[in-house]
Formats: C-alpha cells, structure tokens, sequence
C-alpha cells in the first residue's frame, strides 16, 4: 500500500470512528455530568479525522506535521474520556471495548507517523 492508498485508507477508517464516537455519545445518560463529556467526547472524536483530513491538504510538510501533532492529541483526549466513562460505569464494557481499542490503535497511529516525520 503507497502513501496515498493509506491515506485514504486512514481518512475512512477516522470517519468511521467519528460515527461510532457519535453513537457511543447518543448512549451516555442524560444527567449533568454526562453531558459534559458527551460533549467532550464528540469534539475530540469526531475532530481526529477532520484534523487528518485536513492534514493530507496540508500546505507544508511542517503544516502536516502539526495537524498530525492535533490528530494525536485528540485521539489522546478521546482515550481520556472513554476511560472515564468506562470507570464512572455508564456503559458496560462491551460497548466501550472496541471503540477503545480503535482509539488507541489510531493514537499509536498518529504518534508513530509524528515520531517519523522528525527523522
């Protein structure tokens, strides 16, 4: 697979993750707290693909390279919050599972392609 393949391949897969954000959000409960991270959790979520989108339009490889930096970061944050969520108990775990492993997996994509772009 060449760059641009995966690059495409990387665009679908964080939209992908950005519906399932959106529908994991739709089952939180409806109590002050949790709505606070619904909102959380839909900024960062759904704002690693746009920020990757954006990175494969980027005008410089350092323009690149700081929209992977915020990929990463939201990703790292979308993490953060699935944690809390799993730990208050809102959802059980089986609703979480795999949408936390996608979460990481993309955080490990996006912190590898940022280690790569310094050597």
């Amino acid at each position: 697979m060449n760059n641009k393949e995966f690059g495409k391949e990387l665009e679908l897969r964080t939209k992908k993750f950005a519906i399932s954000i959106l529908k994991l959000s739709s089952l939180l409960p409806n109590s002050t707290e949790s709505k606070v991270i619904k909102n959380q959790i839909s900024k960062s979520g759904t704002s690693v693909g746009a920020n990757y989108r954006e990175s494969n339009r980027a005008r410089s490889k350092a323009d690149f390279a700081n929209k992977i930096k915020i990929c990463e970061a939201e990703a790292s944050e979308t993490v953060y919050w699935l944690e809390l969520i799993e730990e208050i108990e809102w959802l059980k775990e089986e609703k979480i599972s795999a949408i936390n492993k996608e979460a990481n997996e993309l955080l490990a994509i996006f912190t590898s392609i940022g280690k790569n772009l310094k050597n």
